[in-house]
């Protein structure tokens, strides 16, 4: 919408519209960043606070509390962090009652978002939530709850809308925004060249995931993967560094482990399409090498009581890894837990690399994968259903 038809929309005599968002995770802070600049071009002048980290309050959000604060892996990791979560909850509790907003956007983090819906509801206010609790994977009953606690909800995966159809009516496949996002700027040898890399070698991707606790459970395994794979001088390893993550504090951790890995920060999008195969933190990472198809094998460690407790609590999910669980079947190995051993990772590694028809088929299946999420402009509908809450407001 142009800046006349928002200002057609909201006239200036009004306040400007005052939206809460919680992003409770770094991949929530991107999509929240996005889907606020797509608000404000169609509703013009808009107050946010909330709970976001960097990319959020770049677009403008004032935050309660910061999002790399309260990420964490895990269920008895969450621990340390319940001081800062109890503090940005009762901050926005505070302001719900004493301040209503417009709207309250909720972006995944469910255990604190649906929590904070229920006040939300009670305030008054309606909620939208954009990329929704998994109820697919934990506590099915938990879509009750949703519908009872949400007014409209924004899904990013195919799947999802007939998992609420009966609890919930307004519920909209809004495909997923990582599709706006995942871009390649630079090809193959370019990419290799500008890292010290070899274009004339094969490319394995370290991809360890993007907090502390998943370097601390998931690094060592893949190192000890490299230290296998490594004895055919064929293979290069380069690691894309999370933003999140200490560059000094992973090559210290390399050059301990004795192996030849070079850490790159920044160009994690080009190394992926670069790579002859990644190995892949279960998470985000994993639908990233899906969208630019690149064949992976999937690690998930977690310390022993978490996974015990997350084994408890998951019901009717076969898979861990997003493009298996869009696909409904093994598009790419999955190793998980006691599984993920540096000697387990290396031969599934070889025996996607030593068979090129497995290694096309792999493409293919995330090929597939990847039409199933949707087309792009996820956050401009997002946006859409937002605008439409806020005039039902006005």
């Amino acid at each position: 919408m142009s800046e006349g038809n928002a200002s057609r929309a909201w006239p200036a005599a009004e306040r400007p519209r005052r939206l809460l968002l919680v992003a409770g995770e770094a991949s929530g802070d991107l999509h929240g960043a996005d889907l606020v600049g797509a608000l404000r071009a169609s509703v013009g002048e808009l107050e946010v606070f909330g709970l976001g980290g960097e990319r959020l309050r770049e677009a403008g959000m004032q935050t309660v509390a910061d999002a790399s604060d309260v990420a964490t892996v895990g269920l008895t990791q969450a621990s340390g962090r319940l001081r800062t979560l109890w503090r940005a909850y009762r901050a926005l509790a505070r302001r719900l009652r004493d301040d209503p907003p417009d709207l309250c956007v909720l972006i995944d983090f469910p255990e604190f978002n649906l929590r904070l819906a229920r006040l939300a509801k009670r305030a008054g206010v309606p909620v939208l939530y954009y990329i929704g609790p998994q109820v697919w994977a934990w506590r099915p009953g938990r879509v009750r709850k949703v519908a009872r606690r949400v007014d409209r909800l924004a899904v990013v995966f195919p799947f999802e809308p007939k998992l609420y159809a009966r609890q919930l009516a307004h519920v909209e496949f809004v495909g997923h925004p990582l599709l706006d996002r995942v871009r390649i700027t630079a090809g193959r040898d370019e990419t290799l060249r500008a890292h010290g890399l070899d274009p004339a070698r094969r490319t394995v991707l370290l991809l360890p995931g993007s907090r502390p606790s998943e370097i601390d459970y998931l690094l060592p395994p893949l190192l000890d993967a490299v230290r296998l794979l490594g004895r055919d001088a064929q293979y290069q390893f380069p690691l894309a560094l999370a933003h999140t993550l200490s560059a000094d504090e992973i090559r210290r951790r390399v050059a301990t482990a004795g192996v030849d890995v070079r850490v790159v920060e920044g160009d994690t999008y080009n190394l992926i399409g670069a790579a002859d195969l990644t190995l892949v933190s279960s998470g985000t990472a994993t639908l990233e090498c899906t969208l630019l198809e690149r064949p992976m094998v999937i690690i998930y460690r977690l310390g022993p009581l978490s996974y015990v407790l997350g084994r408890l609590l998951v019901r009717g999910v076969r898979y861990i890894g997003m493009p298996n669980i869009v696909a409904g079947r093994e598009v790419v190995p999955e190793l998980l837990q006691r599984q993920a051993t540096g000697t387990r990772i290396a031969a599934a590694a070889r025996a996607i690399l030593d068979d090129p028809a497995r290694h096309a088929a792999i493409v293919d299946g995330l090929r597939d994968v990847r039409r199933r999420l949707g087309r792009g402009g996820a956050a401009g509908r997002a946006a859409a259903i937002a605008t439409e809450m806020l005039r039902e407001r006005a």
